[in-house]
């Protein structure tokens, strides 16, 4: 993206920002963004002159002509800005080469009336600037060198019309023309630094987003952070987990690989579990990072999976209700909480006894973990467990509580059921 033109101009001696325009990369890319339109503007030009004299004779009224005409040489340009593919060329061109900040262009975007008709008229005046510009390339640099030469060659003649010719004198009286030529390239040069500047000026009103449009792209960008943010709870709550699994069941194995080879072997297979459903949960979330939803990616876990995270030793569960009837959006959230909290007491508290009881009673599914506090000394250092188990019931709309109770850690959470499958 390049700077605004006008400000290399507005620095510098007098005369630098005079000739600024005449050398600046600015000018060029504008005459490469022109130029097309002038062939296309000479296009619809032979084709609404077809159709206007083939209509105008129909209405022998001079009045009625001129409204023909003028119908004809703005219907089709206007009616080819509609399409939104003109839109998405246009956004492509303007971005690279006059450096507009314009957003990614959405096939989205540019479906309503409102915004087909500002590309039509951002259209337009590309055509009609880039006639200009296709008859400065046109006629400049033919007069603009016979001009230069004329002292040097014979008298020249220029026909550009079938009753317009130009006549050049030669030798000493021709002299006025070199520095008339260079003054002819120099204000050819200004005209389309202008119309650059122009266009780059207008381009955000015509070619950028509508309010409507601003509002839905805050709208998916919202929902992309939310999605994200989803996401990186997800990968908190399954890789913390089973870090804290592994570290724990490392280190008490070490404690008694000598003396009790059962536990170790248990031990093993505890760190081999939470291992293996670490790298599936990883594999899902970095799927849907990637807009993999194939049907091959490992679905989310849900209360359908409860029970093989709670079938382990000193966890005593209660379960009541109909848990597979829950609807996804609380049941993996569920899923979560559950999880999170395990990893918390294995984490501050180690090995000790874990009671769960999730219930389904009256609309709202109900979460109580409760685990004895400062058994053993806590291990690693805190992160974002309880604010993003917080984060989660607050989506859901549900209640959250966690503290110390009676010498018991206590989290309990209620979620409230809405639709249930």
């Amino acid at each position: 993206m390049s700077e605004d033109p006008l400000a290399g101009s507005s620095t510098g001696t007098g005369l630098r920002r005079v000739l600024s325009p005449l050398v600046s990369r600015f000018t060029f890319r504008s005459w490469i963004l022109l130029l097309p339109g002038g062939g296309l503007l000479l296009s619809f030009v032979g084709l609404d002159a077809g159709i206007g004299t083939v209509v105008g004779g129909w209405f022998p009224w001079p009045p009625a002509q001129v409204l023909i005409m003028v119908l004809a040489n703005v219907v089709p340009p206007v009616i080819t800005g509609f399409i939104p593919a003109v839109r998405m060329v246009e956004i492509v061109a303007v971005r690279a080469l006059l450096g507009v900040p314009l957003p990614d262009y959405s096939a989205e975007d540019g479906r309503s009336w409102g915004t087909r008709w500002r590309t039509a008229a951002w259209f337009l005046l590309h055509l009609l600037c880039g006639g200009v510009i296709a008859l400065i390339t046109l006629i400049v640099p033919t007069f603009g060198v016979a001009m230069m030469i004329a002292p040097v060659v014979p008298e020249q003649r220029i026909q550009f019309s079938d009753t317009g010719v130009v006549q050049f004198p030669s030798g000493a009286a021709a002299l006025w023309g070199v520095p008339a030529g260079l003054v002819l390239f120099a204000c050819s040069l200004y005209v389309i630094f202008w119309l650059g500047v122009l266009l780059r000026r207008l381009a955000p009103a015509l070619l950028g987003p509508s309010p409507e449009e601003r509002i839905a792209n805050l709208e998916r960008r919202t929902e992309q952070l939310a999605e994200r943010n989803r996401l990186a709870r997800e990968l908190h709550d399954s890789v913390g987990h089973a870090l804290t699994v592994t570290t724990v069941q490392a280190g008490a194995a070490r404690l008694v690989l000598d003396s009790d080879p059962e536990f170790v072997r248990k031990a093993l297979l505890a760190i081999e579990e939470a291992g293996r459903t670490a790298l599936e949960d990883l594999d899902h979330v970095l799927g849907l990072l990637r807009e993999e939803r194939a049907a091959g990616t490992t679905p989310q876990r849900t209360l359908a999976d409860i029970r093989s995270l709670l079938d382990k030793p000193r966890v005593h569960a209660e379960l009541a209700g109909d848990l597979d009837r829950v609807r996804p959006a609380v049941s993996r959230e569920a899923y979560r909480i559950v999880q999170e909290c395990m990893t918390n007491a294995l984490r501050h508290a180690g090995e000790v006894d874990v009671r769960v009881r999730i219930a389904v009673l009256d609309g709202v599914l109900e979460l109580d973990v409760t685990n004895p506090v400062g058994a053993t000394r806590p291990t690693g250092r805190g992160g974002r467990g309880l604010i993003g188990m917080r984060e989660r019931v607050t989506v859901l709309g549900g209640r959250f509580s966690a503290g110390a109770e009676d010498g018991l850690w206590r989290v309990a959470v209620a979620l409230p059921l809405g639709d249930i499958r």
